[in-house]
Parts: structure tokens; sequence; C-alpha cells
């Protein structure tokens, strides 16, 4: 009887450091229709931006507040300091509140934007059509100073 011996094969396990298995964040990202891209930030679940503006006519600031929800770009709330052409709340989409000062704020509105994605003509210096980013108190990105009259594509990408 004949013996035979197959070497012993050792299986070895790479064990990742903590917090290797997360997923990378999505972006925020602003790019022309060339595929120009304006602004690439990081925007992990749960961060918050604006796009602000100024009235063509009543010159006062618009603001659309927006929200990363499990990787999708939903319209939170939005500031209207008048109900001037074009604004204004729409029942039975988020709630009005005033904002102490004459204006209001539709609260809860928690519309999706459709494939994490708009485009947006970005309008003249005097509208100045800016990002407030992050957090969407101050506005950080002037799209109007580096794209004015073009259209651009303001988009939550997926990691």
């Amino acid at each position: 009887m004949q013996w035979s011996f197959l070497p012993l094969m050792t299986l070895s396990l790479v064990i990742p450091p903590a917090g290797a298995w997360e997923q990378a964040p999505a972006h925020l990202q602003v790019t022309r229709e060339s595929g120009e891209v304006l602004l690439d930030e990081p925007a992990p679940t749960g961060s918050r931006w604006c796009m602000t503006w100024n009235h063509s006519v009543a010159h006062f600031t618009v603001r659309d507040c927006y929200v990363n929800r499990e990787g999708t770009m939903v319209l939170e709330r939005s500031h209207q300091p008048d109900f001037a052409a074009g604004l204004g709340h729409i029942e039975g989409r988020g709630v009005q509140v005033s904002d102490g000062e004459g204006g209001y704020w539709i609260e809860e509105i928690m519309e999706p934007v459709p494939g994490n994605r708009y485009a947006l003509r970005v309008g003249a210096p005097a509208v100045d059509h800016r990002l407030a980013w992050p957090g969407g108190e101050y506005p950080t990105v002037s799209l109007s100073v580096r794209a004015a009259g073009e259209r651009v594509y303001v988009e939550l990408t997926s990691p």
C-alpha cells in the first residue's frame, strides 16, 4: 500500500480595516452641457444644500433647499419672501409657514428629483444663481459668474 501525501493548502483571509466596507458617498455635481464639471463635492446621506437666486422682477432672494435622502435628491423646502411672479405655495405640496419677516417657507415638500438630476438655465449676474453648500446657509459657488446664460445640470451622483 502506498501512501500519497498532498501538501496542505492554507487559506488566507484578508480582513479590510474598519469602515472599508462602507460605500463611498454620493457627490453633488454641476456640469455644463459639454460635460465640464463646475462643482463636484462629496454629499453623503443627510447632506443639505440650497440653490439661491435673485428674483428677476422683485429682486429678492429665493431659495430651494435639497437633501440627500439615502441616495435620492429630495426638494425639502423653499424660501420665498413674497408671492411674486412664478412663486407661491401649491396646496398639498408642503406646509407654508411664516419666516417672521413678511415672507414664508414652504416646509416638508419632500419631493424627489426625477433621476437625481435637473437642468437649470443659469441666470445673468443680476439673477446670480448660486449654490449654498454645504448646509444651504451661505452661498459658496456663483453659477452665474461661471456659466451665465448656459444650461447646466445639477445632479446627485451615485457612488
